[in-house]
């Protein structure tokens, strides 16, 4: 065999270890905590509350994905969505509390204005550590908003402050962030058939 063909053989061998580490984790998921994300989702539809995402690098990305889908995915054409905002979208925002303030109270800072009690919120963190986050959550905690977590880490200091949190079983962010997409597409297409279903 040449060599190009052994570096394709690593390669291949590398992609499958990888889905075979991701299967592991899936496997291993508390599938029961992201039950409740769902229903305290579902009240807040109902009630027309606010729903609030954020989170930090790669776990921002994911926060703007679930947002979206959130908010149009979810319905048929012309049905209605989540009212949601990704506290992670609004750049000016974001520099400007951070000039002014801190990084850490980037996600405080709009979410005094933004925020009310009944509202619910969303922390996507690999480590549980973001120091954003955190101060996030006990904001809503006075603001008396229902808080939840998609943590990886063990969960990290975030995890005691939420109302529930599921927490991916692995120290590695990329299996971490893999799986809270998933819980994205997840709950977007249980939204999408609980939205519509007669013709879902």
């Amino acid at each position: 065999m040449s060599d190009g063909g052994q570096q394709i053989d690593t390669r291949t061998a590398f992609a499958k270890g990888y889905i075979e580490q991701l299967k592991s984790v899936l496997d291993a998921m508390p599938w029961n905590e992201l039950s409740s994300v769902i229903k305290a989702l579902e009240k807040a539809h109902a009630e027309d509350r606010q729903v609030f995402i954020a989170g930090n690098g790669g776990s921002a990305a994911t926060s703007s994905h679930m947002a979206c889908d959130l908010m149009l995915t979810t319905p048929k054409t012309g049905g209605k969505g989540f009212r949601v905002i990704a506290l992670t979208d609004n750049v000016a925002a974001i520099t400007a509390a951070g000039n002014d303030e801190s990084y850490a109270n980037v996600f405080v800072a709009q979410m005094r204005t933004l925020a009310n009690e009944g509202d619910l919120i969303i922390l996507i963190s690999g480590s549980g550590n973001s120091e954003n986050a955190i101060r996030a959550a006990k904001f809503a905690k006075q603001r008396g908003l229902k808080i939840f977590g998609f943590l990886g880490m063990g969960g990290g200091a975030l995890a005691p402050l939420c109302d529930g949190a599921v927490i991916v079983p692995s120290n590695d962010y990329g299996p971490i962030e893999d799986a809270h997409m998933i819980f994205d597409h997840l709950i977007t297409a249980y939204f999408h058939k609980w939205l519509n279903p007669n013709n879902a």
